[in-house]
């Protein structure tokens, strides 16, 4: 078994799916065995989110709140720091915090830009996991514009599943891609049946980021699929519900569409809030980002493998996964509204079969034992 820091974001934007994402992965690696580590600094300028008072700074309070009790509630705590933007460190001293780094075995980036390279120099092996694919190879092609500015890492890891081969048409940026989903722990949720007439929902952000720019064509946001499902509400015998957030909202002809209409971030306000919300729903219906549907590139979301944790279903606009991940039953791959409606429609006939059905692709497709461990295999552990 092995020391791994883990490097994302938490403090800084402690909203219930941000929490819910990097606990799979804290909470997975411990499930394994691992010594865990979490790390996440504020490099720039007011990078600190306040769910409370709605507000960009750089007071981590609020944040760390959420942290300290969520690390400490699931047994993730062994071992934290976080760095503000002044430079203070929270949870380690700076001397613990490189006796740390000089232990580790292996250092994971999963949204920390590569603003630990100096500090993981001595790491056994460091990795970088890819959560925007398409997105993030497009800018790393572009020394200019790489998010990452001159990081290296041993390893380059994607949830684009479908990153690096001739199925994608995104770039691969020079590196060799490896593949893997978001992983869930499915044991840390009960199958709670939904009450009658609860909604497909899901949570998404309308425009998270401007359009981007690959070989003379654009690629845009949600916006910008959400437009083939817009009627979907009038077309089924199901509430349709979204919770958004992001900027040009179109609330009122969402509204008039059919859709009920939630504030994510109210939804989102706490790990328990966004699972509660997942629990009182039948299921989930979501369309993807749009770079992320024309560069075929294979996403998953980590969203929709919280859904399936819970037993619910899933339809979800077809952005390659359906290639590598079971469909049809409990998982509904779609790219159409015609595709929406048959999925919802079949939900509905066979619900206790199809919720089965969801809890069982994520036990064993996307479980944090069965997709950490292949991480782990390729840092060597």
């Amino acid at each position: 078994m092995g020391r791994i820091l883990v490097a994302s974001y938490l403090v800084r934007y402690p909203l219930g799916g941000m929490a819910s994402y990097v606990l799979q992965y804290l909470v997975g690696l411990k499930r394994l065995g691992h010594a865990v580590v979490f790390v996440e600094r504020a490099h720039y300028a007011n990078a600190c989110f306040d769910p409370v008072r709605q507000i960009q700074s750089d007071d981590p309070g609020q944040g760390l709140r959420v942290a300290t009790e969520l690390l400490h509630r699931f047994g993730v705590d062994d071992g934290w720091c976080f760095i503000d933007y002044s430079g203070e460190h929270y949870g380690m001293t700076p001397s613990e915090l490189r006796t740390q780094f000089a232990s580790c075995d292996v250092f994971i980036d999963m949204g920390a830009h590569g603003s630990w390279q100096e500090e993981s120099a001595t790491a056994g092996c460091r990795i970088l996991i890819d959560g925007e694919p398409g997105y993030n190879q497009i800018r790393m092609a572009d020394p200019a514009s790489n998010p990452f500015g001159g990081a290296a890492y041993d390893h380059y890891v994607t949830c684009g599943l479908n990153i690096g081969s001739e199925r994608s048409s995104a770039p691969s940026a020079g590196h060799h891609w490896h593949h893997m989903v978001h992983p869930v722990v499915p044991e840390l949720y009960d199958v709670i049946p939904p009450v009658a007439n609860s909604p497909f929902t899901t949570v998404m952000n309308w425009q998270s980021h401007a359009p981007i720019r690959y070989r003379g064509r654009a690629y845009g946001q949600k916006d910008v699929e959400f437009a083939k499902f817009a009627a979907l509400p009038s077309l089924v015998d199901a509430a349709m519900e979204i919770s958004v957030a992001g900027e040009s909202v179109p609330f009122a002809e969402l509204k008039e569409s059919g859709w009920r209409v939630r504030n994510a971030h109210e939804v989102t306000a706490s790990y328990d809030t966004f699972h509660r919300y997942i629990d009182d729903s039948c299921g989930e219906f979501a369309v993807c980002k749009n770079v992320f549907v024309d560069l075929h590139t294979g996403w998953f979301s980590d969203r929709s493998s919280a859904y399936l944790a819970h037993g619910r279903p899933v339809v979800i606009q077809d952005t390659g996964f359906s290639e590598h991940l079971p469909t049809g039953q409990g998982l509904f791959a779609v790219k159409s509204s015609e595709e929406a409606v048959d999925a919802i429609r079949s939900i509905k006939r066979e619900y206790d079969f199809h919720s089965r059905q969801a809890r069982l692709i994520a036990e064993e497709h996307l479980s944090a034992t069965v997709v950490l461990r292949q991480l782990t295999n390729l840092a060597g552990l």
